[in-house]
């Protein structure tokens, strides 16, 4: 192909990136409706789809389908652990997946259900009802054990809140592999259906000029491969994923990964916190190394915010909680006008064979939901009439919260990241009202299901909600600052 027809703008394509993008709604729409799937949006990439599995114990509980429920909204691939399928296809919906076992017989607990497992949140708990039986809305449940004599209704406190818990966190700590410090975004090795429609060229036919790419998926790798012009003031070309819905969420991670092989060019990794077509990106340029595999490191705190590659002076820095998009470019500038040292006009290539975020603290792999008061029945000096209804009903319970801390023991020793939480006495009040936590069980109070189930899905997303015990109740603030909430926690011995 010769200069001269290399020169001339293709209208056509586009119209196509556009379309393909989304920033024209009658462009895609038509798109879409030329494929023959103008209403369909299940095509969306989704953040959390390209993490391992949240395995939920207990997921047809109170707070376990409140659990499930949240974690499916931020895009997580979630498995639900139920004794009975029918009962959970109910409550759960026909979207969720299940995984048929029994926590008390560890037979049931296979290699398959604990396959690409990353997490674990268990929810379980022996059932718990009113002495003259429950009310078929359950409304005597709703108002907890206060106002109605209880008692324990099949499974023993020993089998399930002891037992039962130590034989999950064994066959977790037995195939839950995945590495609690890295997260795999994109793995070109082994590459899904939706991955194949995730990446799409942005050239600078966007500005006028001529270069073309493409992303193939090759033997293995993503092949980012084109030619790149200077004709028509152009000079870059780049492949970029479609907007993330729901976006990644990359707290407590420091930066991400890349694994490829190039051909001695200096490329960009951009990161997109918006989901504007054209918005700020936050961006990091490296070298490659001609025909060898390297690993490329980007810290977080090294990203320069840019626009069209333009430094952003006091901008703030990237919010690791919305990630959009992802963009690989190969660029005739650096930043503001300075010239890539490495760039020639022509064919290039870049292979990629994973994109990972990593971070050097680990994240927690088992969350279990205990109860506040674990350790206060045969405490010295306790008044028990002061006690909440748990703690003097220890023992005609069947010594459910002695059992409870049994439990809690055996996650503590089994080795793997873990967090535990100590509700205060649950309610069905909707929605997640400001939070209290505390160490040393001592505090008394209530809090939701709803709150309760919020904080499981934050403790997976923060480091420091590794290996910490605390108690949790309704606070009477107006807003939730996670991060200092988990900040004010002490690890334990």
């Amino acid at each position: 192909m010769t200069e001269k027809n290399r020169s001339q703008w293709d209208a056509g394509r586009f119209i196509q990136t556009l379309a393909y993008f989304e920033v024209i709604p009658l462009f895609s729409w038509l798109q879409r409706l030329i494929q023959g799937r103008a209403n369909d949006n299940k095509d969306r990439p989704a953040g959390g789809k390209r993490v391992g599995v949240v395995l939920v114990a207990g997921a047809t509980g109170g707070v376990g389908k409140r659990v499930v429920q949240r974690l499916v909204e931020r895009g997580y691939k979630v498995r639900s652990l139920v004794r009975d399928i029918d009962k959970a296809r109910a409550i759960l919906g026909n979207e969720v997946e299940l995984a048929v076992g029994d926590i008390t017989q560890p037979e049931t607990l296979t290699d398959e259900m604990m396959a690409n497992v990353q997490a674990v949140v268990c929810c379980t708990a022996v059932r718990v009802q009113p002495v003259e039986g429950d009310t078929p809305d359950r409304a005597k449940y709703n108002q907890g054990v206060k106002f109605y004599q209880p008692e324990i209704v099949g499974d023993t406190p020993e089998r399930v809140e002891y037992q039962g818990v130590k034989n999950l966190v064994q066959a977790a700590s037995n195939f839950v592999t995945t590495s609690a410090n890295e997260k795999l975004l994109f793995d070109f090795t082994n590459p899904s259906e939706d991955l194949k429609n995730i990446w799409g060229a942005v050239d600078d036919v966007v500005m006028g000029g001529v270069s073309e790419s493409e992303i193939q998926l090759v033997d293995g790798t993503a092949l980012f491969t084109g030619n790149v012009s200077t004709a028509n003031s152009g000079g870059f070309a780049s492949v970029r994923t479609r907007n993330f819905e729901p976006p990644f969420n990359l707290v407590g991670y420091e930066g991400v990964e890349l694994r490829v092989k190039g051909d001695g060019k200096r490329y960009k990794f951009l990161i997109r916190t918006e989901t504007k077509w054209d918005g700020v990106a936050y961006s990091y340029s490296f070298d490659t190394v001609s025909n060898s595999w390297i690993s490329v490191r980007i810290p977080f705190t090294e990203l320069i915010p840019v626009f069209r590659a333009k430094t952003l002076k006091d901008f703030p820095a990237i919010d690791l909680s919305k990630i959009y998009s992802f963009q690989l470019m190969l660029s005739k500038f650096e930043y503001d006008g300075e010239l890539n040292p490495r760039f020639s006009p022509g064919s290039f290539t870049l292979q990629v064979e994973s994109i990972q975020a990593y971070s050097s603290a680990s994240l927690p792999q088992f969350v279990l939901v205990s109860s506040a008061g674990v350790t206060r029945p045969g405490r010295p000096g306790i008044n028990l009439e002061e006690e909440p209804p748990a703690v003097r009903l220890n023992d005609q319970l069947g010594g459910i919260l002695t059992w409870k801390l049994r439990g809690e023991e055996s996650v503590r020793e089994s080795g793997m990241p873990y967090t535990i939480i100590r509700p205060c006495a649950l309610t069905e009040e909707p929605g997640v009202k400001a939070l209290i936590f505390e160490q040393g069980d001592n505090i008394k109070g209530k809090v939701s299901r709803d709150a309760i189930a919020e904080v499981c899905i934050q403790a997976l997303e923060q480091p420091q909600a590794c290996n910490v015990t605390f108690e949790v109740k309704e606070g009477s603030d107006q807003s939730i600052d996670w991060q200092s909430l988990f900040n004010s926690l002490e690890r334990d011995d």
